[in-house]
């Protein structure tokens, strides 16, 4: 299993920091909250107006200061991942999170797998009734520097009527849309997968979208994330061929009696400038 933040970064409970991220932020801006603050960066919230069928495109916009990151969906053992939490008094309801393609880091025997930029993390919402809404997110992020640091905070915010224009707001999401990774294609996608008898490694057959001989081409970041908690990045013996690559991606020590039959997993493959995430599913 990789390890995230081990070694010399160790968590640090800022007691003053967290009490003062919780005290609400709220704008008068109808469709982005007043920005939170903390010693490593800041975070703020943007939406727009729901949809005729009560749907709501948000986001969730984090900005780490220079040499500050801030984690992937999946850390691994000793990261904080994305958190948001919707009051069940807004009457919204939070149907999932997208993850722009982070960046993978190695600093000795410190994997991590994080935005060390700005990066705006897609909301999908659902709006219970008609009428004006206020929605009430309690946000919790880990951003960390030499130590990490829990950054939560309370970001409100009240939407205004649709027929207003939200042009700021339609770029913030339209961007971060444009960064997540894209589905499976044609000319970049998993072909075939397979876990050992033994639950060592999983064996990966991709075609990759760069194609050529594969001569002195670098082989694609492949992060895969199994159970809650686990993600897997060490690749052994990988083998590229033209479009086509083979390689064995090594799996550490999984849940005491885990049971891989009928579980999906999920796999981000990252080669060159294109991205692609899928799930592998297990008979």
């Amino acid at each position: 299993m990789m390890i995230i933040s081990s070694g010399p970064r160790r968590l640090l409970i800022a007691v003053v920091s967290a009490v003062a991220a919780l005290v609400p932020f709220y704008s008068a801006h109808a469709e982005m909250s007043a920005w939170a603050d903390n010693e490593g960066g800041r975070m703020r919230l943007v939406a727009l107006a729901p949809d005729a069928g009560g749907k709501i495109r948000a986001a969730l916009q984090i900005e780490p200061k220079p040499g500050w990151i801030t984690y992937w969906k999946e850390p691994g053992n000793s990261g904080i991942p994305p958190q948001i939490t919707i009051a069940a008094e807004s009457g919204v309801t939070l149907d999932a999170i997208a993850y722009p393609v982070p960046k993978h880091f190695f600093n000795g025997a410190i994997e991590d797998i994080a935005y060390d930029a700005p990066v705006t993390l897609p909301l999908s919402l659902t709006a219970a009734g008609k009428g004006p809404v206020t929605i009430d997110a309690a946000a919790f992020i880990g951003i960390c520097k030499d130590i990490c640091i829990p950054f939560q905070a309370n970001l409100q915010l009240k939407l205004g009527p649709a027929i207003q224009s939200h042009s700021q707001e339609e770029a913030i999401l339209q961007a971060a849309d444009a960064r997540l990774p894209k589905p499976p294609s044609q000319d970049f996608d998993v072909t075939a997968h397979a876990m050992s008898p033994d639950r060592k490694t999983l064996s990966l057959t991709l075609v990759l979208p760069s194609g050529g001989p594969g001569e002195g081409k670098a082989a694609p970041d492949i992060i895969v994330t199994g159970p809650s908690g686990y993600a897997f990045t060490k690749q052994i013996g990988g083998k590229r061929d033209g479009a086509a690559f083979k390689v064995d991606i090594a799996i550490g020590k999984l849940p005491k009696d885990y049971d891989i039959s009928g579980k999906q997993w999920s796999v981000l493959v990252i080669d060159a400038e294109r991205a692609m995430e899928t799930t592998l599913a297990f008979e």
